[in-house]
């Protein structure tokens, strides 16, 4: 199977990701590209992009683009560590996330994403995580 923005964008409709408006526009070797319209369900009380719909994109970002460069003999991954610096808000437009690896261990892989405001380019948060790399159980 090959993980791409298309496969991803048709499997995960009916999940998190599909019900806030993601959308994948690149899955590459070592980063991902995905961006979510800004809708009303996405604000906080004050008309601003809750700090949580920002979190579920960058993690979603990190997410996709860990499970699209497991290594082979691996089965899957956790989060064990995740952060987010907010440095802006934002009421309306396209929030886009590009996540980059920064290491690529057998065991853990980290990601900075960088999510901006798509039309303007002003930067809304950065986040980081830390992913834990899963392999199938000797028995």
């Amino acid at each position: 199977m090959r993980f791409t923005p298309e496969f991803i964008n048709n499997g995960d409709r009916n999940n998190l990701p599909g019900f806030l408006g993601m959308v994948a526009i690149e899955i590459g070797e070592s980063s991902a590209i995905l961006e979510m319209p800004i809708k009303t369900s996405h604000l906080n009380i004050l008309k601003s992009v809750h700090g949580g719909s920002v979190v579920a994109l960058a993690d979603t970002a990190a997410g996709y683009a860990t499970y699209a460069n497991l290594p082979e003999d691996a089965e899957a991954f956790t989060t064990i560590e995740l952060k987010c610096n907010f440095i802006r808000g934002v009421g309306e437009g396209i929030l886009q996330c590009r996540a980059d690896c920064i290491h690529k261990g057998r065991k853990t892989q980290v990601w900075d994403a960088t999510v901006t405001e798509k039309t303007t380019g002003k930067r809304i948060a950065e986040f980081r995580c830390t992913q834990f790399i899963l392999y199938p159980r000797e028995r």
